[in-house]
Parts: C-alpha cells; sequence; structure tokens
C-alpha cells in the first residue's frame, strides 16, 4: 500500500517575501478601513500564512486626516490617556485629535485590531500613516490598494 505523505508547510521569518502597499483614507470609513489593513499587516491574506510568524505585508496610508467615522463619533468616541500620576488622565473627543494628531486616529485604530504581544508589534512597526498625499517609500515601488466600499 502506498501512502503518500502531505505536508503542510510553515513559513519561515527567512523566507516570507513582503510588498509594499499604499492605501488613500479620503473619504474611508475609519474602521472598515482599518479591519483591512490589519488583515494584510498580519498576512491572513497570502496562502501561506503561518500564525506564529510575521508574513504580512508594509502598508502606507496617505490622506491620514480625511478619513471617515460614521453617526456622531466626532463628539462621541473619546481618546483617554494615563500618565500613571494623580490627576493625570486626560480625555479628547475625536475632533481635538484630529486636529492635533490626526495621523493617530488610524495608527491607533488599526494598532488596536493586531495581535497584543511581540509579534503585533512587529506587524505594527510595518505600517506607515502619513498627513497629506505625499510619502518617502517611494523607492519601494508601492502597489495602490482599493478597498470594496
Amino acid at each position: 500500500m502506498d501512502t503518500l505523505s502531505y505536508k503542510t508547510k510553515s513559513a519561515k521569518n527567512e523566507e516570507v517575501e513582503r510588498d509594499w502597499f499604499v492605501v488613500d483614507a479620503t473619504n474611508q470609513t475609519l474602521g472598515r478601513m482599518g479591519s483591512q489593513i490589519a488583515h494584510i499587516l498580519r498576512g491572513k491574506h497570502k496562502p501561506s500564512f503561518t500564525p506564529h510568524v510575521d508574513c504580512g505585508d508594509h502598508v502606507i496610508v496617505i490622506n491620514a486626516e480625511k478619513v471617515k467615522l460614521s453617526g456622531n463619533k466626532w463628539n462621541d468616541k473619546n481618546y483617554i490617556t494615563y500618565s500613571g500620576y494623580p490627576g493625570g488622565q486626560k480625555i479628547k473627543t475625536a475632533k481635538q485629535v484630529l486636529e492635533s494628531k490626526p495621523a493617530y486616529i488610524v495608527e491607533h485604530a488599526i494598532r488596536l485590531m493586531l495581535p497584543k504581544n511581540r509579534l503585533g508589534r512587529a506587524m505594527y512597526g510595518k505600517l506607515h500613516v502619513y498627513v497629506g498625499d505625499e510619502h518617502p517609500h517611494e523607492a519601494q515601488k508601492p502597489q495602490v490598494l482599493k478597498f470594496d466600499k
């Protein structure tokens, strides 16, 4: 009896090929765009996806200040920071954060969708968010990534 042995191939960190994608955040809903970007950063779109290896690609997000939030979230959504000292808790609305640090809104949303361990931090390092439509990664020849509405 001839038995064929098929083995599932796990990706190794040295063998992973990483592509570069550019996403225009103009009029994109924050959560929907963020979940699709997190999917790409994690590498789940590749057939060689391995959960314990960073298989993801680099993603460049431009025009981060033009992202959309649905409903009344510009006034209702709060970003809370705490310094660790008594009285060190600060609360800002999404509109206030957009005025001071527009890229933070996109970075924060995507970071919370990634794993909370050292692998997730490595995946987050491949996210590049910029205000405006210029970015310094033209040498990597990024492919334009369009999301379905």
